[in-house]
């Protein structure tokens, strides 16, 4: 890519918005701290969130890895292939920090 090139500008542009949240990680984010508030000593199935978010079962598996690879979340699943997903507390502190108080 040319640097002399206006799209080599709309390129640099799109790197300022590497900053903000993925719309989806946010929503997930949110979810888990709503369900963290709402019940602390149990975690939320997989079903629910992906009921809650109306996201596919697929999708929301691949969000959700990456969000366990990042830390904040702890996925846990069974032997039938059921699992629940829960913030770490490093993911409650960084929802605290987006959201503020449950």
């Amino acid at each position: 890519m040319n640097p002399n090139d206006s799209a080599h500008d709309k390129h640099r542009d799109d790197d300022d918005d590497d900053n903000e949240l993925d719309p989806t990680v946010e929503q997930l984010l949110q979810l888990l701290w709503e369900a963290a508030s709402e019940s602390p000593s149990k975690p939320w199935s997989l079903a629910k969130i992906s009921k809650r978010t109306e996201l596919p079962m697929s999708t929301l598996r691949r969000y959700l890895t990456q969000l366990q690879s990042a830390g904040v979340i702890l996925v846990q699943m069974d032997e039938e292939g059921r699992g629940t997903a829960a913030l770490t507390v490093e993911g409650r502190e960084l929802c605290e920090a987006l959201f503020g108080e449950p």
